[in-house]
């Protein structure tokens, strides 16, 4: 079942700074491989196949989400990584059926919930489902971590703010591949080409660097959405 859209959020309220000064712990070496990890899968029943993709202009640096500024605060080993050079995934069909895994079980596995009724604040809070319930961007955050745990790299796994078909702020992943960008996200059982979403992208992470965020400004064509669904599925 997918997620009802309610991540209605103050996600454009931003602050300039992210992360602490502590050392980071969660570079660590991983034993298996993303590649790996997704041969085991094999194919799935109900996978698509990848539409045609482009990678996503990007602009200069812009204000760093404040729901990422507060995340950091309280898990600050998740952002006190050092820069690193940019990279993509190399998207074959294990790694495509891994990704549409991920999307499709996080999906599933998260009760939706408003960020008030979830945390009684209209301030943004970023976090892991921890209790098994959240918005856009407890999914998209899940799914980045089990993807950085898979061993995908991080610099392809960008979180990612955009206005949805409602013009109401969402939160998505997107990864970068050899292939173009491609989104996670929570009210699509499908992943997609960021632009066969019709969402209008505002800003993600830099590639290089998650602490620092870059501008888009970039609509995605709608009418595309429903076109590489069906492409998907073919």
């Amino acid at each position: 079942m997918l997620s009802v859209a309610i991540c209605v959020f103050l996600g454009l309220s931003s602050l300039t700074h992210a992360g602490s000064s502590n050392p980071s712990t969660s570079a660590t070496a991983r034993s298996v491989s993303f590649e790996r990890r997704a041969a085991l899968f094999g194919a799935i029943p109900g996978s698509t196949k990848p539409s045609p993709a482009s990678a996503a202009a990007t602009g200069g640096k812009t204000s760093v989400p404040y729901g990422w500024v507060d995340f950091c605060g309280r898990r600050p080993e998740e952002c006190n990584v050092s820069p690193l050079p940019a990279a993509e995934v190399k998207l074959t069909a294990q790694t495509w059926t891994y990704l549409e895994h991920i999307n499709r079980q996080v999906n599933a596995s998260i009760e939706p919930m408003s960020n008030l009724e979830h945390w009684g604040t209209m301030m943004d809070h970023w976090d892991y489902p921890v209790d098994g319930k959240g918005d856009c961007k407890i999914y998209a955050l899940y799914k980045r971590k089990l993807l950085l745990d898979a061993g995908f790299p991080r610099q392809a796994l960008l979180m990612t703010i955009v206005r949805d078909l409602n013009d109401e702020g969402h939160t998505i992943l997107t990864v970068k591949t050899d292939r173009g960008d491609f989104v996670l996200d929570n009210l699509a059982e499908d992943v997609r080409p960021w632009d066969a979403t019709g969402y209008n992208f505002l800003k993600r992470q830099s590639q290089q660097n998650p602490n620092i965020w870059v501008s888009i400004n970039l609509r995605g064509d709608a009418s595309r959405a429903s076109t590489a669904s069906l492409q998907a599925r073919n």
